[in-house]
């Protein structure tokens, strides 16, 4: 006879616990860590403002109900919309995440960890427009920043030793609850409601990857993270009614996150909560190319003007060969059809093919009519991608974080062309110096793309110097940027 099940509520699972002590009450004291959230949020925003350019994602935008407004709404930047903390986090996350542009974190799983701005500027703009209409002050631009701090340890660190997708889960899993760690620190609640809140994004539904993987890749790997940080805003603020949690939503038997979702395995963790992610986080400024395949762009790029120098093209290539991490290989070394924007840049063979044809990798290299080009799929098919051990270890290594990529060509007269290898892509933390001037004129590149140079001006007055702008009203800052 079974024994009979003993309901007794445990307390809290200590991972959420841990991250609620985090979000309430870590200092964070890092000049770095302030001074590169500093720049990802210009990053973040001007990758938004570029994906504003495709009607494609553009499309998904604005209210549930066509011409709604909401009262001391939150403001979607470079639209007209004002909506409801919901759907605006969903709006701001989906121009975030649309072109693959904005910034990236690698480990044990990867993920975007911009991604939360979505919930975090949504949020905090509807709090001070709120507070506003009620006679009290307005948020700072310097609490954004502490929230996206925050907010990308928690899905940095969770990152660092738990593999989702080995288990079939998308890393906007840890966009959910990361948001809704700081989304709930936004919104004041208790410690106790804050746990619970945690709990909620645990058990909710978590998306696969299919829409990752071949044969089904597709655009909602675009959206997806918007998604995400906006049900964090809804169950930060379910839970903000007293709604009632979950304590052992990660190890309760069976029917715990774990038994159902993680093969039975428990999170591993390679360090406390600190301001580490913010610190060490990777730029994506010169391609808008999956992370694991910038540094086989820049190789390309290089191999390009080679070739170029030696009156050589295409036409010429009989044979690819990229060294590569294990990693890249798993998720973008792609052979077949391609068959739309979203397949293409998550394959390392078209992103390699097309700046050695054209010397260049921006978004709309991805779309219908530069894809059709036939050259692009003749070298595509004379890549071949190999690992190299030492890469790959070099990759989980937390003192080098390489993301390396090496490329070799063989010509139709059996000339080998000497390998190009690169280590650590422009947006490094081990390339700043050099990469910080490039990622603001990115920003002014972005913001061109939508505002008049008058609006343009008044951005960059108020958005570059750093004290200006944690100084600055949220509200006030993102009304610079309505159209």
């Amino acid at each position: 006879m079974a024994s009979p099940v003993i309901n007794e509520r445990t307390q809290p699972d200590k991972v959420l616990v841990d991250i609620v002590d985090y979000v309430l009450n870590y200092e964070i004291k890092s000049d770095l860590a302030w001074k590169t959230a500093h720049y990802c949020l210009l990053d973040t925003l001007g990758c938004g403002f570029e994906a504003l350019t495709y009607p494609a994602c553009t499309k998904l935008l604005g209210p549930v109900v066509k011409g709604t407004i909401v009262p001391h709404g939150a403001k979607v930047p470079g639209t007209q919309f004002q909506l409801d903390p919901v759907h605006a986090a969903f709006n701001i996350g989906t121009m975030i995440r649309w072109l693959d542009f904005n910034d990236t974190w690698l480990a044990a799983e990867w993920g975007h960890p911009s991604d939360n701005l979505g919930g975090i500027l949504a949020t905090a703009d509807w709090i001070s427009r709120t507070s506003i209409a009620e006679g009290k002050p307005a948020l700072f631009m310097k609490d954004v920043l502490d929230l996206m701090i925050r907010a990308h340890e928690i899905q940095g660190v969770l990152a660092l030793e738990n593999s989702f997708n080995k288990v079939g889960l998308d890393h906007v899993i840890l966009v959910k609850v990361a948001s809704t760690a700081v989304v709930g620190k936004l919104l004041g609640l208790t410690h106790e409601e804050l746990v619970n809140a945690l709990s909620l994004a645990f058990v909710d539904g978590q998306s696969l990857r299919t829409y990752r993987h071949t044969p089904n890749t597709g655009s909602r790997k675009s959206w997806a993270a918007g998604d995400a940080t906006s049900r964090a805003v809804r169950l930060a603020m379910i839970a903000q009614t007293g709604e009632m949690g979950y304590p052992s939503v990660l190890t309760a038997k069976t029917w715990g996150f774990y038994d159902v979702c993680f093969k039975g395995n428990q999170f591993t963790f390679q360090r406390d909560y600190g301001s580490y992610v913010m610190e060490n986080v990777l730029f994506k400024i010169s391609y808008p190319a999956e992370f694991h395949a910038q540094t086989a762009v820049e190789a390309a790029m290089t191999l390009h003007y080679k070739l170029k120098a030696l009156n050589k093209s295409a036409e010429d290539i009989r044979k690819i060969t990229i060294r590569t991490h294990e990693a890249a290989i798993r998720i973008i070394d792609k052979k077949g059809p391609l068959n739309n924007p979203a397949d293409r840049d998550h394959c390392i063979q078209y992103m390699v093919a097309v700046p050695l044809i054209y010397g260049r990798l921006t978004a709309s290299d991805y779309e219908d009519d530069i894809a059709s080009d036939i050259w692009i799929d003749v070298l595509r098919d004379k890549i071949e991608c190999v690992e190299d051990v030492q890469f790959t270890k070099d990759y989980h290594d937390p003192a080098k974080r390489s993301i390396a990529n090496a490329i070799t060509i063989e010509l139709n007269d059996g000339t080998v062309l000497e390998e190009v290898q690169v280590d650590y892509p422009i947006g490094h933390k081990r390339r700043r110096e050099e990469g910080i001037p490039q990622l603001i004129n990115k920003f002014r590149i972005n913001l061109a793309r939508v505002f008049p140079e008058k609006q343009q001006r008044k951005v960059l007055e108020n958005s570059l110097d750093f004290y200006r702008l944690v100084n600055t009203p949220v509200d006030e800052f993102i009304d610079m940027m309505v159209i």
